[in-house]
């Protein structure tokens, strides 16, 4: 994708790197750079370790979602199952089969990856690995002692439907659920 003379041309070069703040989910820093024509400035970014998200398929083509109350958009929105690496070198496979299984008691026994995505690349580092998950079984769940959420299972067509119309605004969700619509060949 990327040749060396575009390389030449636009990238920016670390001089040197500050760490601002520290917490639980993410680490923000600011770095000077040097930018292509040779002038300095600042960069603030994100370090994030990583997410995956799974779009949970039924035999019936019904696709779990989570309905969960998300604190930075003060509303409740509606979202695949997902969750955050523990580490930045955890596999994303066995964080998806974690996460699944602890937010909605599924464990799957066909696993296809989606790809990844960048959520947010002007300002984060965050991966967000993408799967479609099938052969499912149900169990119990094991939410973390902070998080409530609502699962329920909804059409494919359906879910499409909603991502296109803006209902749907979760980007993991609209790229995930559009993947697995056209691997699925539904429109």
């Amino acid at each position: 994708m990327e040749n060396n003379n575009e390389l030449k041309q636009l990238e920016e070069k670390e001089l040197s790197s500050k760490l601002i703040y520290s917490g639980t989910l993410l680490n923000v820093y600011r770095d000077e750079i040097e930018l292509p024509n040779g002038k300095t400035t600042g960069r603030e970014y994100i370090k994030h370790n990583g997410a995956v998200c799974i779009a949970a398929m039924q035999e019936d083509g019904s696709v779990a979602v989570e309905r969960q109350f998300r604190y930075p958009m003060h509303r409740i929105v509606t979202e695949l199952p997902a969750g955050k690496l523990d580490t930045p070198d955890e596999i994303p496979l066995e964080a998806a089969k974690r996460e699944l299984r602890e937010e909605t008691g599924i464990r799957a026994s066909q696993w296809t990856y989606l790809g990844g995505m960048i959520p947010t690349c002007a300002y984060s580092t965050e991966i967000i690995h993408m799967y479609l998950a099938e052969g499912l079984e149900f169990g119990d769940r094991d939410l973390d002692e902070d998080e409530f959420l609502n699962v329920s299972f909804m059409p494919l067509k359906e879910l499409v439907d909603k991502c296109m119309s803006g209902e749907i605004q979760d980007s993991k969700t609209q790229i995930a659920t559009l993947k697995v619509a056209r691997l699925k060949g539904i429109e």
